[in-house]
């Protein structure tokens, strides 16, 4: 049970480790806060929150593999290498599409509701 929980501080720790160094990661957590923050104030449906934390979620972890992915490979590849920055190319194109992909339904369940409040108070 004692490794069981350490292993929740190793995780932790990798959380931390990702927030304190990576700026993107950083810049991700605002926007996270952003959307909850709208989610809240625009008064979204259950199905909408479910939709929007699966996207805060999607983000994070492909921002946290990114990273990991970034240090192992300058780990075993120091010197330049065009292989090695191509995955490292790879991993970040993962966390695009993540982003992009978590815009969109952000547009897809805020801009109506924008719109909304923007013509009722017109």
């Amino acid at each position: 049970m004692r490794k069981f929980i350490r292993g929740f501080g190793f995780a932790f720790n990798g959380i931390w480790h990702t927030s304190v160094t990576q700026l993107n990661f950083r810049v991700h957590l605002i926007a996270a806060v952003v959307a909850v923050y709208a989610g809240y104030s625009l008064h979204i449906s259950t199905q909408e929150w479910l939709w929007i934390i699966l996207c805060i979620g999607m983000v994070l972890i492909a921002e946290l593999f990114n990273t990991a992915i970034e240090f192992l490979t300058d780990l075993v590849s120091p010197e330049y290498n065009k292989k090695a920055g191509l995955v490292k190319d790879m991993s970040a194109g993962a966390v695009l599409i993540a982003a992009i992909c978590a815009l969109v339904i952000g547009i897809i369940i805020f801009v109506p509701k924008l719109l909304l409040l923007i013509n009722h108070a017109s």
